[in-house]
């Protein structure tokens, strides 16, 4: 994405925490083509390394391989930095119900430490990666910020608890926060395999090798599904805005709009079928629903429209055509 008509000041030095992940990768890579100093903390845990390959040519970006959850390393990645864009968690409801504790150590103990350590290092603002799961049980669509329910995993939990803190620091420090509550973030970058890899990229590579997704429940669970550079721009904003009403708070970062997992395989098969036209018949399959789902997921972007001028632009058409050219182009 072309951050540049976003005025982003291009002097500002800024920490990206899980930058060799799927979202920390394309906002480092935003942020490098403005001309900002990036540096980027990553465990590699989840992150990987060819995310990030090309933009060690560049003299603006500095890797720092180290863990949220040791606060040295926290402190050594805030040194001189403007701005922190804290994305690294462990994400997946899953993964936090299989393993609750180290989805709590990362998510919770890591993010106490980047808090400690922005605050510290006096940086000028830390906006950090929340969550739709915080809206939990609560069935009420749209989901608006100020009205939530009781988590339904571990990991909603855990990205309920980095608000909270949030919140205190800013209250007891002075700390300048902003949290994203992100809907479904999907694009280029993001990984097809492994366990718990994300619903889009592993019905892509499904689809792909020609083998029939297999939807959880009955396909009329909905989501909003956000392109990745709609959230690149979220993250822009929460950096650039002078509107003291509009720190200190949480944003929905979603397009507002929500498709259920049935249209979705159809798009992608609409849209991948241009490339091989055999996927247009594979058959999609429908199985269990999965533990700590929650049914549908719409977000309102009102607050982020009003606050931050936020203006999405790319639905779920738009952005799925964009993902499906960069899947094929990089997994075929």
């Amino acid at each position: 994405m072309d951050i540049k008509e976003l005025n982003l000041d291009s002097n500002f030095h800024i920490l990206v925490t899980g930058g060799a992940g799927f979202i920390g990768s394309n906002i480092c890579e935003s942020l490098l083509s403005n001309g900002n100093k990036v540096t980027c903390l990553d465990n590699f845990s989840t992150g990987k390394r060819e995310n990030i390959q090309p933009l060690l040519l560049n003299s603006n970006f500095t890797l720092i391989e180290g863990d949220i959850r040791k606060l040295e390393d926290c402190l050594t990645a805030c040194k001189d930095v403007d701005f922190v864009l804290h994305e690294a968690a462990l994400g997946s409801v899953p993964r936090s119900i299989n393993d609750p504790i180290t989805s709590n150590d990362v998510n919770v103990s890591g993010f106490l430490n980047m808090l400690v350590a922005a605050r510290d290092s006096k940086v000028k603002r830390f906006i950090f990666a929340a969550s739709s799961s915080t809206y939990g049980d609560s069935e009420s669509l749209p989901k608006i910020e100020d009205n939530i329910g009781k988590p339904l995993s571990p990991y909603a939990i855990t990205k309920y608890v980095n608000e909270l803190y949030a919140e205190i620091f800013s209250k007891t420090y002075g700390l300048e926060t902003i949290g994203l509550r992100y809907f479904n973030v999907f694009g280029r970058k993001q990984d097809p395999n492994g366990a718990y890899a994300a619903v889009i990229p592993k019905f892509v590579i499904q689809l792909l090798n020609h083998e029939s997704p297999t939807i959880n429940g009955d396909g009329s669970y909905s989501r909003d599904f956000t392109y990745i550079d709609n959230v690149i721009e979220m993250n822009v904003r929460a950096i650039t805005t002078t509107n003291s009403d509009a720190i200190n708070t949480v944003y929905n970062t979603a397009f507002g709009e929500r498709t259920d997992l049935t249209e979705l395989i159809t798009l992608l098969k609409e849209y991948l079928g241009k490339f091989d036209n055999k996927i247009n018949n594979i058959e999609i399959k429908y199985g269990p629903n999965r533990q700590g789902d929650v049914p549908h997921s719409l977000a309102s972007i009102d607050k982020a429209k009003k606050l931050l001028q936020y203006d999405p632009k790319f639905d779920i058409k738009q952005g799925l055509k964009e993902a499906v050219n960069w899947y094929y182009k990089n997994l075929k």
